[in-house]
């Protein structure tokens, strides 16, 4: 199967002062299209590192990230932002909606920056809401969903664009177990309709839900396991 996303001896050093700090340490992995990855580790081990490169928020300080097919090593910032438009969707803990915005506005945002018509937007949108479970509540503003309804629309949000990958960085982090349960369902059938999806997570039994688990510690991958 193809991969969506390679790196290949990925490194990141960052430089405080005369003191470097070495994040990734020549990390090699791949993700085939359709694949459900869980990236586990203590705080510091590079996970979060990790997911600021795959997420084109970050280069590398050496080696190479392939993104469908795409080389973005050398890419500047416009660059970046663009193929983060087009191929990724984000998901964060926080759930980051406008929150004097309705939820179908929340959800047509990547659309606005991709330069689509209103009614365009307004389409994807509300069949984007439908895909989770939400098509009653298009017009509801944040405050007025509860924190697992949040999380939906911000999912719904970063399926919107149709991306190459998902990423979610700790989905669960802000919500109770028995809704952290029904969102990671909706991501498992997500990934049944074969959506690429890569979670952050430090939680195992949220990482359980995933196909494969890749964990880290101290800058070096220790373990690529798959269920």
């Amino acid at each position: 199967m193809e991969s969506v996303i390679a790196l290949t001896d990925i490194r990141r050093v960052f430089v405080m002062g005369d003191q470097q700090f070495e994040a990734l340490k020549g990390v090699s992995f791949a993700v085939a299209s359709g694949e459900f990855v869980a990236i586990m580790g203590a705080s510091g081990s590079g996970k979060s590192t990790c997911m600021n490169l795959l997420g084109c928020l970050d280069r590398p300080t050496s080696g190479e990230y392939l993104l469908d097919g795409i080389n973005v090593g050398g890419m500047n910032s416009d660059q970046l932002a663009e193929i983060r438009n087009r191929k990724l969707g984000f998901v964060f803990q926080g759930f980051n909606l406008l929150a004097r915005t309705p939820a179908v506005e929340n959800v047509e945002l990547p659309l606005v920056y991709a330069g689509l018509g209103s009614k365009e937007r307004r389409i994807k949108a509300l069949s984007a809401l439908a895909q989770v479970g939400l098509a009653d509540k298009e017009k509801n503003h944040p405050s007025q969903l509860s924190g697992g309804q949040q999380q939906r629309v911000a999912i719904a949000r970063a399926l919107v664009n149709s991306p190459a990958v998902i990423l979610a960085d700790e989905p669960t982090g802000n919500l109770d177990s028995a809704t952290s349960i029904e969102i990671m369902n909706l991501f498992t059938d997500l990934n049944k309709q074969g959506i690429t999806i890569i979670m952050v997570t430090h939680e195992s039994d949220v990482a359980a839900f995933a196909g494969r688990r890749i964990t880290f510690r101290d800058g070096l991958i220790i373990g690529d396991t798959k269920s």
